[in-house]
């Protein structure tokens, strides 16, 4: 009996050391996720965590090349209108179910299909997908896609579990089945999304932590604090002005990178009645409200300079920047007499922005510059996946919100500013823009492309859908102790080979 005892208390501490070495991984962001179903979302910190719960056909490395995930090698036939991927054997979905060419066939049809889909643009270009074999698919394209690979690597190439997705139909995102590093534990919504390792993963040796606690902390200054206090191991978008706290900090680290996407202010166009104002409708009112902001002087005071401004889908830095369409000068004058020509002297109207404090202080720097020109702009602060929802229903007149960028151009602006586009909340809609947009896609020569984009540009610096105002810079802070971290242009924060110090 003694023995029986002294072995069972072994057993039960054993238990308990296993828990105490169990690691989490806790990360801080600056918004709550949408939905968490890849054809249906749309926020930037949803794919943060889709990063460790949904593999997709193909990755990126630091340097923006494409790389295997769940397809492991790929060839161009047919004058670029036929794509075939070699998939990865021996993967599973999260319940069970194995990963194969099937599975490649159902989640590009239903990123085609699904009413509640936003990928459809995205995924236009493919006309059809064949099983050759259970380790082999082939994509038949309508004609040459350009964007094709950048698309597969993103949320439209996120694989999820066919016979999950049949069952839930457009409630998937209630339990998302996929079949990353990690899977879905529980979701509290604006509080915490919690994951835990999925033993059964193909690489699952590079990843380290047992669980991953993402939570939603909108105040920068609360999210640097909880880092502070060990309550968090990494933040995302740490607030420029905070940098100097956290370097002086020998308990903290500060990882950076430029970043691909945008910040800007979306007006509502065509999309239901709060369309229509002399701002959507009018373009002298938007030329107006763009010359009224200094960029360079919203940077400085807002972001201590840290960001890059810019008045294009891409940055000043890329090489399908249109340098004809340079960043404007402010000119309140000429401001002023663009409001008198429309007849929108004093023009007052609502901007929505995301309810943390470096978006507060932008729109009331934006605001106050305005303001000088003769507008009257009414401040609505709004949670970040609430504000996407009433941009997407038409209940606003603009959005201070931006977009985290891809890898090629195409991702920065076609869902934007094409007719059909899956997010254009403008519903802004000119047929030589999506002919422009169309034929970009459709070649694979540079050259081609950027005349085709310096010509989009052109038209859409006139009608002004989009005023860009700079090109963010990613930054982090992190626990010293956390080891391995890399740092990627589209900002996701992967957790392969990352680890905590002992």
């Amino acid at each position: 009996m003694t023995r029986k005892l002294s072995l069972a208390v072994a057993a039960g501490m054993m238990l308990l050391g296993t828990a105490a070495s169990a690691e989490t991984l806790k990360i801080g962001l600056a918004d709550d996720p949408d939905v968490l179903d890849p054809d249906q979302s749309r926020t930037f910190v949803g794919r943060i965590v889709y990063t460790a719960l949904c593999d997709k056909l193909v990755d990126i490395d630091p340097e923006l090349n494409f790389v295997p995930q769940l397809a492991t090698a790929w060839e161009w036939s047919d004058g670029g209108k036929t794509l075939t991927m070699k998939l990865r054997d021996g993967v599973t979905f999260h319940d069970g179910e194995a990963f194969d060419a099937a599975a490649v066939k159902y989640n590009i049809e239903r990123s085609k299909t699904l009413p509640e889909s936003r990928r459809k643009s995205e995924v236009k270009s493919i006309t059809g997908v064949e099983v050759v074999d259970p380790l082999t698919v082939k994509f038949t394209l309508a004609a040459p896609d350009a964007t094709l690979m950048a698309t597969l690597s993103d949320r439209a190439g996120m694989m999820v579990s066919p016979k999950a997705a049949e069952a839930a139909g457009a409630g998937l995102g209630a339990n998302l089945v996929c079949s990353g590093p990690y899977k879905f534990v529980e979701r509290v919504q604006q509080d915490r999304i919690v994951l835990e390792k999925f033993p059964a993963y193909w690489n699952a040796g590079a990843f380290h932590f047992d669980e991953v606690i993402y939570r939603t902390i909108p105040d920068s200054t609360v999210r640097l604090a909880n880092l502070q206090a060990g309550d968090l191991d990494m933040i995302e978008r740490l607030s420029p002005p905070d940098i100097p706290t956290v370097k002086g900090d020998d308990k903290l680290q500060v990882v950076d990178v430029v970043g691909l996407g945008y910040q800007g202010i979306t007006i509502n166009n065509a999309n239901g009645e709060r369309a229509k104002t002399p701002l959507g409708q009018d373009p002298r009112v938007r030329k107006a409200l763009e010359l009224s902001i200094d960029r360079a002087a919203l940077n400085q005071v807002v972001f201590d300079g840290a960001h890059l401004p810019g008045n294009q889908f891409v940055s000043p830095q890329s090489q399908f920047y249109n340098k004809a369409a340079p960043v404007p000068e402010r000119d309140v004058a000429k401001a002023k007499a663009l409001l008198k020509e429309a007849g929108a002297e004093g023009f007052s109207f609502e901007m929505q922005f995301p309810n943390n404090p470096d978006m507060t202080r932008a729109a009331q720097v934006i605001q106050a510059m305005a303001a000088e020109a003769g507008f009257d702009i009414k401040l609505r602060a709004t949670e970040f996946a609430t504000m996407l929802k009433e941009q997407s229903a038409g209940n606003y007149q603009a959005s201070e919100v931006g977009w985290s960028g891809r890898v090629d151009p195409d991702g920065n602006i076609h869902s934007f500013a094409t007719c059909k586009g899956g997010i254009n909340d403008s519903k802004y809609c000119n047929p030589e823009v999506d002919k422009l947009l169309d034929g970009a896609r459709q070649t694979n020569d540079i050259a081609e492309r950027k005349k085709l984009y310096a010509s989009a540009i052109e038209i859409l610096d006139r009608d002004r859908p989009i005023i860009y105002l700079y090109h963010p810079k990613w930054i982090w802070a992190l626990s010293s102790k956390l080891k391995g971290y890399k740092p990627y242009p589209d900002a996701m924060i992967r957790i392969e080979g990352m680890q905590k110090a002992s």
